[in-house]
């Protein structure tokens, strides 16, 4: 049986609630309003207590990497092997992590998300499934996207897109631009995202369906979201801090760890996002996690796989970009917990009464430099090696039990 928590002297910040110092309780694995009988006492000291980070749309179950970046809960992206099409494989999933971390599968919007035939979606949310998406990928044929879509609203499932549109981006490594012309990289146009996005708004609108859009980073996809949202749509969007943080520029020297899906942009889109996430467009925060060992990476940039492992730089990097742009800590963990998993559909992300006890214990002040060589998941691909940072995760509970 789980033991009765009472966590005292904490900071707690939560994105119903704000922020606040005080004690909070946690008992039979949920948040309640007063200590229960012998429950264990931990002293904060002042440190931040707040929601289990849920992470909307990784690549790889790293536990490692998760538990280090206060990922109590994740939303996996269907591109595994076996493509998550199928019940059997999507429930498979979504038991894998239990009990320290729960996978909440997003299932194929086709069939090996190919863009071609509908997938089986009633069963696979039967299995578990709580969104269901295009992968990596992008469903050219409108005709199959709006079916999708349909059959999406029909389960009150959200569907989660990859915004670029697959007839311009080819086989691109790179965003058309100086940078890219001068190290003779293929590239493809910015707008290839704002075409994707404006036919999937279009028609999310017209089928009053519900939309994420899993990472947008353009000036001009940005304004399309923000149109769509003043019109009604059902739309939400997230991005990664690599696309807030660095530009294009970043790849100057043919580093294969910046190389990343969607590209990085131009430093007038970095800004946009920036203004994005300050203005309330973005809803989302995730890491994107995609972690590449040496034998994806260590190559040509062109031949390199995209991808960085993300999940361990997540909570840090959030931190700072909130320092830095006046964003309140609480609507920060809006950004990394609430939101992502009311798009989901689960209840979590809060520290409300009788919300999961998934809470997280940061030293928002603890300094330290970001090791690619001595990082906690499958692989350090990171493009953010060598920065100092600010903010570490010293606890995580999940439901009330402590994730060693």
């Amino acid at each position: 049986m789980t033991p009765a928590l009472h966590f005292q002297n904490a900071r707690i910040v939560c994105p119903d609630g704000g922020e606040r110092p005080g004690d909070l309780c946690i008992a039979n694995g949920v948040i309640t309003d007063r200590p229960a009988d012998g429950a264990a006492i931990i002293d904060c000291n002042g440190l931040i207590l707040a929601p289990g980070i849920v992470d909307l749309g990784v690549a790889t179950i790293d536990d490692a990497a998760f538990r280090a970046g206060g990922i109590t809960r994740v939303g996996l992206m269907p591109d595994q092997t076996p493509v998550l099409d199928e019940p059997g494989i999507v429930q498979r999933s979504a038991l894998i992590g239990k009990p320290d971390l729960w996978i909440h599968p997003i299932a194929a919007a086709t069939r090996g998300l190919q863009g071609e035939e509908l997938a089986e979606m009633a069963i696979c949310q039967s299995a578990g499934a709580r969104a269901i998406g295009t992968g990596r990928g992008w469903i050219a044929d409108s005709g199959v996207m709006r079916r999708v879509l349909d059959y999406a609203r029909d389960l009150g499932l959200t569907l989660v897109t990859h915004a670029e549109d697959g007839g311009l981006t080819g086989e691109a490594v790179a965003t058309t631009g100086e940078t890219a012309t001068r190290l003779g990289l293929p590239a493809a146009p910015a707008v290839a995202e704002a075409l994707a996005i404006a036919r999937d708004l279009m028609l999310a609108e017209d089928a009053e369906a519900a939309i994420h859009v899993r990472q947008v980073t353009t000036a001009q996809g940005f304004d399309l979201v923000r149109a769509a949202k003043r019109r009604g749509v059902n739309v939400t969007c997230g991005i990664t801090p690599a696309h807030l943080l660095l530009s294009d520029i970043a790849i100057s020297d043919f580093r294969s760890f910046a190389h990343l899906s969607p590209p990085l942009r131009c430093e007038d889109d970095r800004r946009a996002a920036l203004k994005a996430l300050s203005d309330g467009t973005i809803d989302v925060l995730c890491s994107g996690h995609d972690p590449r060992g040496p034998e994806e990476k260590r190559l040509p940039y062109a031949d390199a796989s995209a991808g960085a492992s993300g999940a361990e730089t997540l909570l840090p990097l959030a931190l700072g970009l909130a320092r830095d742009n006046g964003i309140a800590i609480d609507r920060l963990f809006a950004l990394l917990a609430r939101n992502p998993a009311a798009i989901l559909g689960v209840e979590a992300g809060s520290l409300r009464i009788g919300a999961p006890g998934d809470v997280i214990l940061i030293d928002d002040q603890a300094p330290w430099q970001i090791d690619a060589e001595k990082m906690a998941g499958k692989a350090g691909n990171t493009p953010f090696d060598g920065l100092p940072v600010q903010g570490r995760v010293r606890r995580v509970f999940k439901g009330g039990r402590e994730i060693h």
